[in-house]
């Protein structure tokens, strides 16, 4: 039987010894465009999604689920400066809905996220989204991170089989802390943010 014996892809194969017969240029070029077309044809393979985040317990899906992919979001949380309930004379930031392009991990832009919530393929695929579970962003003056149950909400499509959602390393997107009274009452503020959502699906 014969062992590795660590050969280098770029060393001719007549000087790595007894057991390989020394091969001509030719035979060495084809050897070699035979091992880049096998690296190159490996690296284009289909890789599962694969968590590179770790998130609170509460925020885990549920068993029977696995991650289906990784989105991540850019875009704006709208809000608007309303009336508190039941204190008269007092004014708040009240959230209204997010506004963002989804892009997967090349960047190319696949979809958009709105009011619902909603997360919308560009075939036309959608889910809404609930919200189940959430905790506070590790990052200061970031919306929290969260787990929402989703069900299908338009045709079949690439979102279409999502099950859950998990909002994390959010950046951004909070509340002005100032600046909400009665004069400006019904004013909307459009806040910068970015998170990666995370799609899981049934196993």
């Amino acid at each position: 039987m014969q062992t590795n014996q660590g050969y280098r892809i770029n060393e001719p194969l007549s000087s790595i010894g007894t057991g390989w017969p020394a091969e001509d240029a030719m035979s060495r070029t084809c050897r070699r465009t035979i091992l880049m077309l096998a690296v190159i044809a490996g690296c284009a393979g289909a890789s599962p999604a694969v968590s590179a985040v770790q998130v609170p317990d509460q925020l885990s899906p549920g068993a029977d689920e696995s991650l289906d992919m990784i989105v991540n979001a850019r875009g704006v949380q709208i809000y608007e400066c309303r009336a508190k309930k039941d204190r008269g004379g007092e004014y708040e930031w009240a959230f209204v809905a997010p506004e963002a392009d989804l892009f997967d991990a090349a960047g190319n832009r696949i979809g958009k996220h709105y009011a619902g919530p909603h997360w919308e393929a560009k075939d036309g695929s959608r889910i809404a989204g609930t919200v189940k579970e959430n905790a506070a962003a590790p990052v200061a003056d970031s919306i929290p991170w969260l787990l929402l149950a989703a069900k299908p909400a338009g045709p079949l499509g690439a979102f279409s089989r999502i099950t859950s959602v998990q909002r994390v390393n959010t950046a951004g997107g909070v509340a002005p802390k100032a600046g909400c009274y009665e004069a400006v009452a019904g004013t909307r503020a459009r806040v910068d943010y970015s998170a990666d959502y995370y799609f899981f699906t049934r196993k």
